[in-house]
């Protein structure tokens, strides 16, 4: 793939996005419009997909078939039910959240945020290294991280914080460790499968319900959270925008990590820290 500098780049996703005819990927209403194969929406409720499926169905006239997957990512998750996968787009999560372990014995917000995705992206793998073999193929992986990777300890992840509640951590900082995992996966995703175009990306401070458990545990960071995206917060839409350019331009790097929009050299020095990849 190409080169992409620290500046911002023109990016329309009406325009930029190429043709997806044949493919098949877990996504987003812009790429419906660009006429893919198949889509599979992962989500916890059924109930919220179905909204998700007929609101965009309502906007795109034209959209193709959307099944539904339920999946929970602190959760056993399900099995394969595709033979192709172009695009796997990882941005579930959770913020901030009072201490706690998933069903797998994780701290719940590395064992949904990083362990559930690399879970999920461990079972599609076989299929996307399958479609990565076919001839004019480009698979991508794009995983969702966060400038909060940066509220991390020295050490950058404390191993012995990933299988217990981690309660001498604030949940920032566990929150910051699980999205500092999701950069150092897709770095040691990209070395270990080359034919994969791999990256993780923060889209800017996204005006979304994802920090409500942050802002209910305390006033003052309910107060901080709203001042800060009353200044430099953005809406969804623009929010969407690093993810789909990291999923579909041919100047995405593989093993990066990007800041909005396209931007690198934003992310701590541990997002390239190749050992720590490894051992996570």
């Amino acid at each position: 793939m190409g080169s992409s500098g620290s500046k911002n780049i023109n990016f329309n996703p009406d325009e930029d996005i190429p043709s997806l005819k044949e493919k098949v990927f877990l996504s987003i209403l812009e790429f419906s419009k660009h006429g893919p194969k198949e889509i599979w929406l992962g989500a916890r409720s059924k109930t919220k997909a179905d909204e998700a499926i007929a609101d965009i169905k309502a906007q795109v006239s034209k959209a193709p078939p959307i099944k539904f997957l339920q999946m929970d990512l602190g959760s056993p998750l399900p099995n394969q039910q595709s033979d192709r996968l172009d695009i796997l787009l990882l941005n579930a999560g959770i913020m901030s959240v009072p201490a706690g372990t998933t069903d797998n014995g994780y701290e719940v917000q590395f064992g949904t945020n990083h362990m559930g995705h690399a879970f999920l992206a461990k079972l599609l793998l076989p299929t996307m290294l399958n479609t990565a073999e076919e001839p004019s193929s480009d698979v991508r992986v794009t995983i969702h991280a966060s400038a909060a990777h940066q509220y991390t300890p020295n050490e950058g992840i404390l191993f012995d914080t990933l299988k217990n509640e981690a309660e001498k951590l604030s949940t920032i900082t566990r929150y910051g460790q699980s999205k500092l995992a999701n950069a150092l996966y897709a770095k040691e995703l990209a070395r270990r499968h080359p034919q994969l175009t791999t990256s993780s990306i923060q889209p800017g401070l996204v005006t979304t319900n994802l920090a409500n458990a942050m802002s209910d545990n305390s006033w003052i960071m309910r107060i901080a959270w709203k001042i800060t995206t009353a200044f430099i917060g953005v809406d969804v839409p623009t929010g969407t925008l690093n993810q789909l350019w990291a999923s579909t331009s041919n100047n995405v790097i593989s093993g990066r990590y990007y800041g909005p929009l396209g931007r690198t050299g934003l992310g701590k020095p541990h997002t390239t820290d190749a050992a720590l990849a490894k051992k996570l």
